[in-house]
């Protein structure tokens, strides 16, 4: 801590002049001062700003613009007031279509850079709302006494303090527009300062909020939440310790959230911890596009790793002739098999396995694939890559949420497995932030 402090002191709060020559791949402007790399906020390229220092390390430093002196085409005025102290989104300054070509162009240079793959063709991105599109959220809680205050929401900008912010207009309205309403609620609990977190799980007809409890509610403090609850339509849970352990508030039902793939007349039900898309209208432009890409027909077997809940498997089952889906988390595999059956799916069977080990002894892998979809996390698939030539697969469909390790992996396909990548694009999964959610396609 005393370091940390002393370097800090001795930082210039001189302005810098500098032109922002590229963006890093989590939207931050970069540019150089004597030879060293620094990562700007809320510049973005071609502009000229001054910047003051906030970090200096040995190779890199960073900073924040103090004056913009010249405005790049690209830049709008952020929509929320939030903008710059909440940490929760840090593209707002970005035009909504400059933030998908923005995307679009990292996509392609981590391509380039990483795999040493050229993208020859791209698809056009899919896109969305660009506002109150969040359904799955984790907020945090923090009573400050010296305030009487709980301030529920995201935390600042590199900072680990919660944000003071009263609204969010990327998440879902339902809750995005409560977080004040929330704050006062908690402040009245005897456990105010016993809640660090919210889970938000938002169906298309459901609110589910899970607080994280470090000691137990009282029946006092149930029945405020409950209030609450019933006031603002969403089901209020506890959660004492892991995900396993959300309840409902005695006395309440417990609500399943769920959300519909209308296109393929499926209906999927998950718990408020479980992974989901947050954006549902994504999600659904993602389906469909995966199922078009793939061309499925009765003679196809196909193979979906990092399959969650069935959220490809099922719609990729309405056409092929048989789906195996294999996920690492236990109870994603066993709501994906309630999944099935909750929509009368037969020809799909699901596994539990670390995808990221030895599958030689698993049943499901001896057998022969002729198409793969992937979707895993931000650690990418390169494990389980030299499966494919047990697999055979003719086609490959890789659903990505970092486009490094999508990029390092289409290196292994083309340059090591002998695969041809035929598409890339971009999803705007996550409008208003950095992040970048990609498709691929590779055939052999």
């Amino acid at each position: 801590m005393t370091k940390r402090r002393s370097r800090k002191k001795q930082l210039s709060e001189t302005p810098i002049k500098v032109t922002i020559e590229s963006l890093a791949h989590d939207g931050r402007g970069v540019a150089h001062v004597d030879g060293k790399v620094i990562f700007i906020d809320e510049a973005l390229p071609g502009e000229d700003v001054e910047f003051i220092y906030t970090e200096s390390r040995k190779d890199y430093a960073e900073g924040k613009v103090s004056t913009l002196l010249t405005r790049s085409v690209d830049r709008v005025d952020p929509q929320c007031v939030h903008f710059g102290v909440c940490g929760g989104c840090s593209f707002q300054h970005v035009e909504s279509t400059a933030q998908i070509r923005i995307k679009q162009e990292l996509l392609i240079e981590q391509f380039k850079r990483i795999g040493k793959v050229e993208i020859t063709e791209l698809w056009p991105p899919l896109d969305g709302p660009h506002w109150g599109y969040r359904r799955k959220a984790r907020m945090g809680v923090k009573y400050v006494a010296k305030k009487n205050r709980v301030l529920v929401g995201f935390r600042e900008r590199r900072h680990p303090y919660l944000a003071e912010i009263d609204s969010c207009i990327v998440m879902h309205p339902i809750v995005g527009t409560k977080l004040l309403a929330l704050g006062e609620m908690i402040s009245g609990l005897t456990i105010r300062d016993k809640i660090p977190q919210i889970e938000v799980a938002i169906g298309d007809d459901q609110c589910v909020l899970s607080f994280r409890v470090l000691e137990p509610a009282t029946a006092d403090d149930q029945q405020r939440m409950r209030i609450f609850g019933h006031e603002h339509n969403m089901s209020l849970c506890l959660q004492s310790k892991g995900p396993d352990t959300i309840v409902p508030l005695d006395g309440e039902p417990e609500v399943i959230p769920t959300y519909a793939l209308p296109d393929q007349d499926l209906e999927f039900k998950f718990k408020p911890a479980m992974f989901t898309q947050v954006n549902y209208e994504i999600n659904k432009q993602m389906i469909n596009r995966v199922l078009e890409t793939l061309n499925l027909n009765k003679n196809d077997t196909v193979l979906d790793l990092f399959c969650g809940l069935g959220n490809f498997t099922l719609p990729m089952a309405k056409f092929a002739g048989r789906v195996v889906g294999v996920e690492g988390d236990l109870p994603l595999v066993n709501h994906a098999k309630e999944n099935a059956r909750h929509n009368n799916v037969t020809n799909v069977e699901f596994f539990a396995a670390d995808l990221s080990k030895d599958l030689s002894d698993h049943f499901w892998a001896k057998q022969k694939y002729n198409k793969i979809m992937l979707d895993p996390s931000r650690a990418g698939a390169s494990e389980v890559l030299h499966h494919l030539k047990k697999w055979q697969p003719e086609q490959i469909v890789y659903v990505s949420c970092n486009p490094s390790t999508l990029a390092r992996d289409a290196g292994i396909l083309v340059n090591e497995l002998g695969y041809k990548l035929v598409k890339a694009g971009v999803m705007n999964m996550f409008p208003q932030t950095g992040h970048v959610e990609s498709m691929a396609l590779f055939i052999k």
